[in-house]
C-alpha cells in the first residue's frame, strides 16, 4: 500500500482535526460578525474585498471566480445577491463580448467599510492574539504551501 493511503499517525490526525475545528469555528465567528454588522455572508465579503483591491474596483467574472476560489456558478449566485443589494454592478466587456465585469459600487465600498473593523477584530481575537509572532509566521508559511500545492493541481 502506498503511504498516502495509510492511516494517519496520531500527530497527523491531531493536526488535521485541529485544522478542521479551528477553520470551522473561525469561519463561524467571521460569518456571524459579517451578518450582524452588514448583512453579508463571508463569501460575499470576499467578493467585495477582491473588487475593492482590483484596478478600477472591477474584475472579469472569470478572474473573480479564480480569486475567491469558487465555481463560476457559485460566484454568479453571490454576485447576483450583491447586485440586488446595490453593492456590485455587472457590465459587459467591450473588448470581449463573452466576458462580464463585476464592479464594486460606492454602496459596496461603504458596506465593506462598515464591516471591516469588526472583521479585523474577530480575526485578531479568534486567531492572531492566540498565536506568538513565530507561530503566525509558521502558520502563514505552512498553509501557504498547502494552498500553492492545491492551486497547482
Amino acid at each position: 500500500m502506498d503511504e498516502a493511503g495509510d492511516a494517519l499517525e496520531p500527530r497527523e490526525l491531531r493536526a488535521w482535526t485541529a485544522f478542521l475545528a479551528a477553520g470551522h469555528l473561525v469561519d463561524h465567528e467571521v460569518e456571524r460578525q459579517l451578518k450582524h454588522d452588514g448583512g453579508l455572508s463571508h463569501a460575499e465579503f470576499e467578493v467585495l474585498v477582491r473588487l475593492r483591491t482590483a484596478a478600477d474596483r472591477r474584475l472579469r467574472m472569470s478572474d473573480l471566480a479564480r480569486e475567491v476560489m469558487v465555481s463560476k456558478s457559485r460566484l454568479t449566485y453571490q454576485v447576483t445577491q450583491l447586485e440586488r443589494a446595490g453593492l456590485v454592478e455587472r457590465t459587459g466587456c467591450a473588448a470581449d463580448r463573452r466576458s462580464v465585469w463585476a464592479e464594486l459600487t460606492d454602496e459596496g465600498a461603504a458596506a465593506l467599510d462598515r464591516v471591516r473593523p469588526g472583521h479585523r477584530r474577530v480575526v485578531r481575537e479568534a486567531l492572531i492574539d492566540v498565536l506568538t509572532p513565530d507561530e503566525i509566521d509558521l502558520l502563514g508559511d505552512a498553509l501557504g504551501r498547502v494552498a500553492d500545492r492545491l492551486r497547482d493541481r
